[in-house]
């Protein structure tokens, strides 16, 4: 076996989460990192508002399935403290689902017992609160007294959460009892301004922004890469590749040779602006639904200042008519329409913002009457995924090696990225005849050094560069709220 060299390059495509996560770590460990990035910032891949601890908007998943997202989630809410949205999540199950309520519950306990056992183990596991309140269920008189109370100015239990549900949702159009799950939300543009700022002052780590990998050749035991920055053409040669493209991962496939089977899907979420409740503390409500269907799952996001995301699991909201491709016997890369690829390197019209943002404010209205009145926040947050396999449904997948020295992430769930470094730390330490274990990714301690107010101005600038309002990269609430007690309930 050929070993690697204690002073290792690595060369890293692509600077989404998997890309500077890897680099994070693996400079932690003294590996030389250089990062190749397209774009003029890191982390512009597509939209991401929700952990998934525990993948409760996902009824057709494996309870296994479930249960590595549980523990996904708290390893990525050790390793990236300052992204995290702490409000809770609230399940509904619109009256038309043939789905019940108590048939979440087996799930649900299930998550709750996993994470109880997982706090026991180590303390700090005890990220989502208490284990004991996991999930609570609120039936139909008690939302209704809920509705009668005063909302808060800023939540400090569970009832405060549901009390502006209780005053907006529609009755009628929801079996009872609601579900609200200590799963909280993710901040893109927060995370994007962390990884950056942890990133910049690392010495072994050298970023190439609006870098064009154009070529890799493989060589007895390394790669040698052709890359292009302002028209300019380079080359290096690194002892290891990793190939963090997102949905551009076939490309480099293509150039290196190696076999492949993957999804790519086109995938957009609409900014809205509710002006009637924009001083309001709401937490995400989840109604779900059957995907690619008119009554598809519709998310409402909550940002500060009255803006909301919205996904509408329809081919008229989030989901497009072609926009699901598999890659072919000649290229590992799908191939996306053009009409995609504008939106992802150009932009988008503003017409079809509207259309789309309306369509999604609409198909929310269906359950919260009185979000019928938002209106366009900004342009939609947008972009492609790459799903491995031939599995549209696909949540928890992390990385293959389909060569020596070459490791291909392939993550679905931003929250599965820590399992993805360590079983590329694995394949480097096997590489070096290593037998040393290296820290676990989520006790790496990255972000002690940066204070709060730095992310904060590094995501308002982000979100400035990217066209979107700054309070997408502000955080409701900054501290774990503790939330009183699940109350049993018998359905």
């Amino acid at each position: 076996m050929s070993t690697l060299k204690n002073n290792a390059k690595i060369a890293i495509i692509g600077g989404g989460v998997s890309g500077v996560t890897t680099a994070l770590y693996l400079s932690h460990l003294g590996f030389h990192v250089t990062l190749f990035e397209q774009e003029k910032s890191l982390v512009c891949g597509p939209p991401f508002c929700h952990l998934h601890a525990g993948g409760n908007l996902y009824p057709d998943i494996s309870d296994a399935q479930c249960v590595t997202l549980l523990k996904q989630s708290i390893d990525f809410l050790r390793f990236y403290p300052h992204v995290v949205d702490y409000r809770p999540t609230v399940i509904a199950l619109p009256t038309y689902c043939t789905n019940h309520t108590a048939n979440l519950l087996p799930r649900l306990k299930l998550l709750q017992k996993t994470y109880a056992k997982l706090i026991e183990k180590d303390k700090a596991n005890e990220v989502l609160g208490k284990s004991e309140e996991y999930f609570k269920l609120y039936n139909h008189d008690t939302l209704k007294n809920l509705s009668k109370q005063t909302t808060p100015q800023q939540p400090q239990s569970a009832d405060d959460w549901m009390i502006p549900v209780a005053k907006e949702i529609a009755y009628d159009k929801v079996q009872f009892p609601l579900i609200l799950v200590q799963e909280y939300g993710l901040n893109l543009f927060r995370l994007a301004a962390s990884a950056s700022l942890a990133l910049d002052t690392l010495d072994n780590v050298t970023l190439h922004y609006q870098s064009k990998v154009t070529d890799i050749h493989k060589k007895t035991d390394s790669w040698q890469i052709e890359y292009e920055i302002n028209k300019k053409i380079h080359h290096e040669t690194f002892d290891y590749l990793i190939n963090a493209a997102g949905f551009r991962t076939g490309k480099i496939d293509d150039m290196i040779g190696v076999p492949c089977e993957r999804m790519v899907e086109f995938k957009a979420a609409y900014i809205s602006h509710w002006e009637k409740e924009k001083n309001t503390y709401f937490p995400e409500i989840i109604f779900h639904g059957e995907r690619g269907t008119p009554k598809g799952m519709g998310q409402l996001t909550p940002y500060p200042q009255g803006y909301f995301q919205l996904h509408g699991m329809t081919k008229e909201i989030t989901l497009y008519e072609n926009g699901l491709v598999a890659n072919t016997k000649q290229s590992c890369q799908p191939q996306l329409d053009n009409a995609f690829l504008t939106k992802i390197e150009k932009n988008w019209t503003q017409k079809e913002t509207n259309t789309r943002t309306q369509n999604a404010i609409g198909h929310l209205a269906t359950f919260i009457p009185s979000f019928a009145s938002a209106t366009v926040g900004s342009k939609p947050l947008f972009g492609a995924q790459q799903i491995p396999g031939d599995d549209p449904t696909l949540r928890v997948a992390e990385v293959t090696f389909p060569a020596t020295r070459y490791a291909r992430c392939e993550i679905v769930k931003v929250s599965s990225v820590l399992d993805m470094v360590e079983a590329i730390t694995k394949n480097l330490m096997n590489l070096d005849n290593n037998t040393t274990t290296p820290i676990k990714p989520s006790n790496i301690k990255c972000f002690e050094a940066i204070k709060e107010s730095e992310i904060d101005a590094y995501a308002k600038r982000l979100c400035t560069l990217r066209e979107y309002p700054i309070s997408l990269g502000k955080r409701n609430i900054k501290k774990n709220p503790s939330t009183p007690k699940n109350d049993d309930f018998d359905i």
